[in-house]
C-alpha cells in the first residue's frame, strides 16, 4: 500500500505531513495551535502564522512526520 503524504503551502513554504510517521506527541498543535488543529479538516491552515513560525515548529516534529520544504517560486 502506498503512503499517504499531504503538502500544504502558504506560496512561501511547503509543509509536507506523513501520517504513517506520526506518533501524535502533539507538539505541533501545542507550539503553534492556530495553524495545527486535528480536529479540523484541513488540520493545516498555514495562513495563520509567519513562515518563519511554522518553520521552527515543524523543525521541533519529535517524528519526522512534519518536515517542511521551500515553496517553488517564491
Amino acid at each position: 500500500m502506498k503512503d499517504i503524504v499531504k503538502h500544504y503551502t502558504n506560496g512561501e513554504v511547503t509543509v509536507v505531513w506523513k501520517p504513517a510517521l506520526c506518533i501524535h506527541s502533539a507538539v505541533c498543535v501545542g507550539g503553534l495551535p492556530r495553524v495545527f488543529h486535528p480536529k479540523e479538516l484541513p488540520w493545516i491552515t498555514l495562513e495563520h502564522a509567519t513562515s518563519d513560525e511554522i518553520t521552527r515548529q515543524v523543525d521541533r516534529c519529535p517524528s519526522g512526520a512534519l518536515t517542511w520544504e521551500p515553496t517553488a517560486n517564491s
